[in-house]
């Protein structure tokens, strides 16, 4: 892929890239829009460094891609701020636990899940704690057999947001197999937060299915880590990949706001 107004240094050979000559805090051109859409359906998530952004330069950036949404969690770590388009990702000594220790996709319990999330941290911990991993379901889905491919076709899977936030938050379900809605390819949809069961299988089945899923997407050989410095972003396609936070760092302090770019219609059948 060639860019002439950015440019995008692979961090994998299936997912994540490091964009360079931009400046968030700016309005871009066309140009420069265009190709960061090209390079956020080809990689799936997109890095950023040296982004002094405010609340207004991060929602305009996602804004981009669509229209902002909120956090369908009742009970969730992240706190809101000013605005209510941005949540608050800070933890420090007193914290009990983060926020997405677990592979997965933001939100899959709604009906529409995010299409994206943005995510800037101006202050991270020492000696590169803190990382961010990263898993490309399109690999993942091109990884498994002829035979399991068929299998898994035209199944779906409860997604319970209960599990995580607490009551009052959505229940949803999906395909097991979807197909992006732009890039047309197919990938994995299930995630060990809130995928409960697959549907149409026995409790058992359905249990040793989902378990081997869970544990395939998050083989390394389709993930990429992502080291934090000051002042860096990652924008990630939520509608193909996973994603997991490490906490390395207590007592530690790692502080960032982010923002979510909203679903534009229910993950389809692959």
């Amino acid at each position: 892929m060639h860019f002439t107004a950015i440019t995008a240094t692979p961090a994998s050979p299936h997912i994540g890239a490091e964009i360079g000559n931009i400046d968030l805090t700016r309005p871009l051109t066309e140009v420069e829009i265009r190709e960061l859409k090209e390079a956020f359906l080809r990689f799936q998530v997109l890095f950023f460094r040296d982004q002094k952004i405010g609340f207004d330069d991060q929602i305009r950036v996602a804004s981009y891609f669509g229209p902002l949404g909120r956090h369908v969690g009742v009970n969730t770590i992240s706190k809101t701020t000013d605005n209510p388009l941005v949540r608050k990702f800070h933890y420090d000594a007193t914290s009990k636990r983060v926020s997405g220790e677990n592979f997965h996709s933001d939100q899959s319990c709604a009906a529409v899940p995010p299409l994206g999330s943005m995510l800037y941290n101006h202050t991270v911990p020492p000696d590169g704690g803190g990382d961010t991993m990263f898993a490309s379901m399109y690999a993942a889905y091109d990884a498994l057999s002829d035979r399991m491919k068929s299998y898994l076709a035209g199944l779906s899977a409860t997604h319970d947001g209960t599990r995580v936030f607490g009551a009052g938050t959505p229940v949803s379900s999906h395909p097991v197999i979807v197909r992006h809605p732009e890039s047309g390819r197919k990938l994995i949809f299930v995630n060990v937060d809130f995928t409960s069961h697959i549907n149409e299988l026995p409790a058992l089945e359905s249990e040793r299915v989902l378990r081997f899923l869970i544990d395939h997407c998050a083989r390394p050989e389709w993930t990429c880590r992502f080291r934090w410095q000051p002042h860096s972003i990652a924008f990630w396609d939520n509608r193909c990949s996973h994603h997991k936070a490490i906490w390395d760092y207590w007592p530690n302090v790692r502080s960032g706001y982010r923002v979510q770019v909203e679903g534009t219609a229910a993950p389809v059948a692959g």
